[in-house]
């Protein structure tokens, strides 16, 4: 069993920074792809990005050039960062382990709500 757990959630000034972290345990990540993802209140869920095992990434046009994923496999987590907020980006944001696809993970964490005022 794979356990997820976000910080790094909060509000914040549109035009400003977050970090959000995702702490993995049960399962060392650094074989796997993992994945972070939103969820704004009536919407579907939507993919923000992915890392994969190799270290490439992907991005959704929506924060590309503005968010980006690392991973620190030594601490068995996986980061985003997110520059230039804007008040659209507002939502939970979780992320996934051992993710196929833009829309296919196993394993999901609790979530960490993101607040961007205008």
């Amino acid at each position: 069993q794979v356990q997820l757990v976000e910080s790094g959630g909060g509000l914040v000034q549109a035009g400003g920074s977050l970090r959000l972290s995702c702490a993995a345990s049960g399962r060392t990540i650094s074989s796997y792809d993992m994945g972070w993802f939103r969820q704004a209140p009536g919407k579907e869920r939507e993919f923000v990005g992915r890392i994969r095992w190799s270290l490439n990434t992907y991005y959704a046009d929506s924060v590309k050039g503005r968010f980006t994923i690392s991973r620190d496999n030594a601490k068995n987590t996986v980061y985003l960062q997110m520059n230039s907020l804007k008040p659209e980006d507002s939502a939970v944001y979780y992320c996934a382990f051992r993710c196929y696809s833009s829309t296919s993970c196993d394993y999901w964490g609790q979530g960490t709500q993101v607040t961007v005022s205008s």
